[in-house]
């Protein structure tokens, strides 16, 4: 890997940086909340001399939450959340020109990226911002004696806020942690619109295929799965959803889309997208019965929602790459039959494109910014577990989102509020 490393930094070129910054700057004109939040941590740095780790992809909108956190005083360090999602010249530009201690390249390997998540907790880390709980499983398998000077984490993902539970549960999780995903102006925009958008972005940006007319089925329909069909709709696909939860799938049936198993749809469709968090939920028996040509790509967390390794075995050999990020597997036997994964499995909206469009992200990592802000005024006074953002925070957050598109919405009137707060006035 041709990267600069040092004991402070590592990334790819700090020659890049320039266009870093300029790309860093472009991102922040459509991140008025987090410009707003940015402002007041400058003033009352409620974050001073808090030692703070986020693992993130490093991406414009990431290095202005970095920018934010730093204003208010933290001492971060930051490194890739996934090998593909790395914007090289934002790496550079966060340790040339805002002075971050950055761990992050594009393409770098696994036992890199482990090495980076433990370097990063070598910062012994109060705070840290998770992206698919990874920090912080290692620094309780690996670290545990660092758990005790941990303030609070916070997570991005629906994956990590899953595998958080499961350490509530198994009673390993001593220290609070925030479900920022969780959070209405978080899933309800970025799972939807974000990965929606961005999603199809990276596969048209990967393939240059034309959407219209194609068969996409959509593995999980969640947030991210609702917007991703929305939006392949919205360019003219026809849109097979499959899904475990009865109520989704229904909510899927209303909403205009075939709903199936990936058994049958398997033989169907054209492009696949998983969006559901979970391991192989694309298997082998999947992959022999696709169409000549189809496309599987994920923008759920993790690469396993494909089985690849079993892929590999169908094919025998290697993948030929047609084009970046785009990799034809040729299954043995008479049929001929071609399987083309996008983006090595992993998120194709970071992959291949850019990942969520800024203004969409400024309401994210307003949550993240607040959170951090949450845990660091109420050290002590949480309980171990998973927690909600207050509803307060949540709803300035949209306040302020409103104020910055010049939205002015309704106030109840005193009458109306005492309607909605008294039982003995009926119809």
């Amino acid at each position: 890997m041709n990267s600069i490393r040092t004991t402070e930094f590592e990334v790819k070129d700090l020659s890049l940086a320039s266009g870093g910054k300029r790309r860093i700057e472009w991102a922040e004109r459509e991140m008025p909340v987090l410009r707003l939040i940015r402002e007041r941590f400058t003033q009352e740095k409620p974050l001073q001399g808090v030692r703070l780790v986020a693992c993130a992809h490093v991406t414009t909108e990431t290095a202005n939450l970095v920018r934010t956190l730093q204003e208010g005083g933290a001492e971060t360090v930051v490194i890739a959340s996934n090998p593909l999602s790395t914007q090289d010249d934002v790496a550079a530009s966060l340790v040339a020109d805002w002075g971050v201690t950055v761990y992050a390249v594009k393409g770098e390997s696994t036992d890199t990226y482990n090495r980076h998540v433990r370097t990063a907790l070598d910062s012994h880390p109060q705070v840290i911002i998770d992206d698919g709980s990874d920090v912080v499983a290692t620094l309780i398998k690996e670290r545990p004696g660092q758990k005790s000077e941990i303030i609070g984490t916070t997570e991005e993902t629906t994956t990590g806020i899953v595998r958080l539970q499961a350490m509530e549960r198994g009673g390993v999780l001593t220290f609070p942690t925030m479900a920022v995903n969780n959070a209405q102006t978080k899933h309800f925009f970025d799972n939807r619109y974000g990965t929606g958008q961005s999603t199809i972005d990276g596969i048209i940006r990967a393939t240059n295929i034309l959407i219209a007319g194609r068969n996409v089925v959509v593995i999980g329909y969640g947030w991210c799965g609702k917007g991703v069909a929305m939006r392949a709709r919205g360019m003219g696909a026809n849109v097979i959803v499959t899904e475990i939860n009865p109520v989704k799938a229904i909510e899927a049936i209303m909403d205009g889309f075939r709903v199936m198993r990936i058994s049958e749809a398997a033989a169907l469709g054209d492009i696949f997208i998983t969006v559901t968090g979970n391991r192989h939920v694309i298997d082998t028996q999947h992959f022999k019965v696709m169409k000549d040509g189809a496309i599987v790509c994920n923008s759920g967390h993790f690469d396993l929602e494909l089985n690849l390794g079993g892929l590999r075995e169908l094919a025998g050999d290697p993948p030929e790459q047609i084009r970046p990020f785009v990799e034809e597997y040729r299954m043995r036997g008479e049929k001929q039959q071609r399987i083309i994964v996008l983006g090595e499995g992993r998120l194709i909206n970071l992959a291949a494109a850019e990942g969520h469009p800024a203004s969409v992200m400024d309401m994210s990592f307003a949550n993240q910014a607040l959170s951090v802000e949450f845990l660091v005024k109420n050290q002590g006074k949480l309980t171990p577990g998973v927690h909600m953002l207050p509803q307060e925070v949540d709803t300035e957050i949209a306040g302020l989102k409103l104020r910055s598109l010049g939205v002015s919405i309704d106030e109840l009137s005193a009458e109306q509020v005492e309607y909605m707060s008294s039982w003995e006035t009926g119809t």
